[in-house]
């Protein structure tokens, strides 16, 4: 079997003139789980059903375990999609769902029972063998669905936003669930969905999609912390952004103007003096100081408390900067379990710490 189960090389796609992908290059690896992001209309979806080969590439060679498989039908490329609607039999029993791939190989009697029973207890739906479909929760439905792929041993399996019709609670648990069911089948996962943290938390390898192109891959610590791009870092997760400008450059550190303050980063991008850049930093990366412990204001920025969201074990703030930009911070509870308190209209100064932020090219807005 070939190391990389999927790839798409130089890969566009037109519908009616319309551009939707843009000469995508990717490579999925054998048993990994990787996820599609992005905001709906990018092309996710698009790109999945050129993988599954209900839609042809205008554009570009599509190769599965190493076989150019352009113009070859759905049901012979040994890949199987669970779609966001799960689109199981109402009138057939969950066992009847799970064989019925099986049973149109025309597969001996025993061979269907065994699969079928084997792949149901996998996915811990033995004991509702013999229920309808309606008889299910979500997320039982949803196990169907996978079960039912995942009996023909396909090669890849693709996920198209199958977690998105679930409530919050359960889609927590099912997140954890399908990855470990990913491990224990060992089969490479296709996931697509629009949820950032969704893809954080689930995936080997994340490809952050934007306007029909691929705009990053990487794990899902890479992609947060070391975004390449003012799209990327936007699209995942809560970002601060100041616009600066480069004043020196000391080998791979830079010194950058904020707010009238100058600081020092550490860079491994090539820039240039006098050129323009976005310094991103997170929200749990931001610290707000209260006005009485502050007795040194060196690379910190004068602000106004405008919200306070208590969240348990974090307090959000939002903080008007005196420049009028408007910064999201995290503040955590410390050790002693003391209660920060903050209130709306308060005089506070915002920080980091040096080494937090990502420098990165400026972007016309």
């Amino acid at each position: 079997m070939a190391n990389n189960i999927i790839e798409l090389r130089a890969v566009s796609k037109s519908i009616h003139g319309h551009n939707i992908l843009y000469n995508l290059n990717l490579e999925v690896r054998n048993g990994e789980f990787l996820t599609l992001l992005g905001p709906s209309g990018c092309g996710k979806t698009t790109m999945l059903r050129l993988i599954s080969g209900f839609e042809d590439p205008t554009t570009g060679q599509v190769f599965i375990n190493g076989k150019d498989v352009n113009g070859l039908a759905p049901h012979l490329r040994h890949v199987h999609t669970v779609f966001q609607s799960y689109a199981l039999f109402p009138h057939m029993s969950v066992f009847e769902n799970v064989a019925f791939g099986l049973r149109c190989q025309k597969l001996p009697k025993d061979e269907i029972n065994t699969r079928a029973n084997e792949v149901l207890k996998t996915v811990k739906l033995e004991k509702y063998a013999n229920r309808k479909p309606e008889q299910l929760s979500g997320g039982q439905q949803q196990r169907v669905a996978i079960a039912r792929a995942v009996v023909n041993r396909p090669l890849v399996l693709l996920l198209d936003e199958p977690l998105s019709s679930l409530d919050y609670r359960l889609r927590k648990t099912m997140q954890i669930e399908l990855k470990q069911l990913q491990r224990k089948l060992g089969i490479t996962f296709v996931f697509v969905t629009h949820d950032q943290e969704e893809a954080l938390s689930m995936s080997d390898r994340v490809v952050v999609m934007h306007e029909g192109c691929i705009e990053q891959i990487g794990t899902p610590r890479q992609v947060y912390e070391a975004p390449q791009n003012l799209t990327v870092a936007q699209f995942i997760g809560e970002a601060n952004i100041f616009d600066s400008e480069i004043i020196a450059i000391d080998g791979k550190q830079l010194t950058v103007n904020i707010q009238g303050q100058e600081r020092t980063i550490k860079c491994p991008r090539d820039f240039s003096v006098g050129q323009k850049v976005h310094v991103l930093v997170r929200p749990e990366d931001l610290r707000v100081w209260g006005q009485a412990e502050v007795t040194d204001s060196k690379n910190m920025y004068p602000g106004v408390v405008e919200e306070v969201i208590y969240k348990g074990t974090t307090v959000d703030l939002m903080v008007r900067l005196a420049n009028g930009q408007l910064v999201a911070g995290t503040e955590f509870f410390d050790e002693d379990d003391e209660k920060l308190e903050y209130t709306i209209g308060e005089p506070v100064w915002a920080t980091w710490l040096s080494g937090w932020e990502v420098v990165l090219p400026y972007e016309t807005p």
